[in-house]
């Protein structure tokens, strides 16, 4: 992988060197110079254009050749990519997985369309699929984009609005939105140098939340004190950049909550799992190739693939005993000792009598299926 780097390193070098210099710039001068010449010396006009013929020619040369070893140095880089990096990733793909369900995959697709802010494509796509959207989503999803619209230009009001209004559900969810939209709002003012509007701001907004945010507010009416050198104080902290990104994500995420839909677009959450997935279904599907073997499991991936944080939704359980994911019909079991395992795990230990004494898989406590409690996560 280094040697990939290094050669990419120098071919990115190449190319800067060939912007720098730039070839128009060389010719300009030439004609230039030229002009020069024959506007000082009018009997010089056939001896100048000449020379410019000339030395015109050997730059275009000079221009050629650095190009042609570029694009040389190039092409091969590629190739080596290739060669070494080559792989099927129909492989890895099952033809049949939407037999059925093209329906539910176009409503998805549309609705994608429609939760991106998209809606001349997605209403277009939804007519010439034949799907019926809802107007009520749509029109939800137009006001969420007005909102997040006017957060990004520093208009808290219709996100504030929308807060108020919501502020049983958000509260019964445990969001704390409406707190951090009037924080930010706080914060504006001081940066704006109005330090009276926002502490009268403070008076009538924190009240309501300083059962749950005391400490948070006393940082913030602390702050005051530092206006105009906020940055280089002990609460440089409130202005940390990305603030107002995250309070939109926050506020997308409890308003798509609201309505039943998850902060993401399904589809997207599709591509993206599938493609931290990729890599190691391919390379499985080489092995079972290899093997002149097949993955004869069906709706079930034939290795584990590790998800980013952001793509898990729901606590998983893998017996440490049995190597398998606990179900409804198996679900974990925690020991007298602590240590859980999956309930087909415990029958086996227990040899399927609920009093038999046994040893723990992983401590020399003994214990008996009747002690062992289920664990939900």
């Amino acid at each position: 992988m280094n040697a990939f780097v290094d050669d990419y390193e120098k071919i990115s070098k190449r190319q800067r060197t060939l912007e720098t210099n730039d070839p128009l710039d060389r010719l300009i001068a030439l004609v230039n110079t030229a002009k020069d010449k024959i506007h000082d010396d009018p009997n010089s006009v056939q001896t100048a254009l000449t020379g410019l013929g000339k030395m015109v020619k050997s730059v275009s040369s000079s221009i050629q050749d650095d190009h042609k070893e570029l694009q040389s140095s190039l092409s091969k880089f590629t190739k080596a990519l290739d060669k070494k990096y080559s792989c099927d990733m129909m492989a890895a793909m099952n033809p049949r997985a939407f037999d059925n369900k093209e329906k539910l995959l176009q409503k998805t697709i549309a609705l994608h369309f429609i939760r991106q802010g998209n809606f001349t494509i997605g209403d277009a796509f939804a007519k010439e699929a034949g799907l019926d959207v809802p107007d009520e989503l749509r029109h939800q999803f137009m006001d969420m984009f007005d909102i997040v619209a006017a957060m990004k230009t520093d208009d808290l009001e219709p996100a504030l609005q929308w807060a108020k209004l919501h502020r049983p559900e958000l509260e019964k969810r445990g969001s704390s939105l409406e707190f951090k939209l009037h924080r930010q709002r706080f914060l504006q003012l001081l940066k704006q140098k109005k330090d009276k509007l926002a502490i009268e701001y403070a008076q009538t907004h924190f009240g309501y939340f300083g059962f749950r945010h005391t400490a948070e507010i006393s940082r913030l009416m602390c702050s005051v004190l530092f206006m105009g050198r906020l940055m280089t104080s002990p609460y440089a902290d409130l202005l940390t950049p990305g603030t107002a990104a995250d309070i939109q994500h926050m506020f997308t995420r409890d308003f798509c909550s609201l309505i039943g839909l998850s902060c993401e677009s399904p589809l997207y959450l599709s591509v993206t799992v599938g493609t931290q997935a990729l890599p190691a279904m391919i390379k499985m599907a080489s092995i079972m190739k290899a093997k002149k073997a097949e993955w004869s499991q069906e709706s079930e991936m034939a290795v584990e693939s590790n998800l980013t944080d952001d793509t898990k939704f729901h606590s998983i359980f893998v017996c440490p005993v049995s190597k398998e994911q606990a179900t409804d019909d198996n679900p974990p079991m925690m020991m007298v000792c602590g240590h859980v395992i999956c309930k087909e795990s415990l029958q086996k230990l227990c040899r399927g009598s609920q009093n038999l004494r046994f040893k723990c898989p992983y401590c020399p406590q003994e214990s008996m299926a009747s002690q062992a409690k289920n664990v939900y996560f």
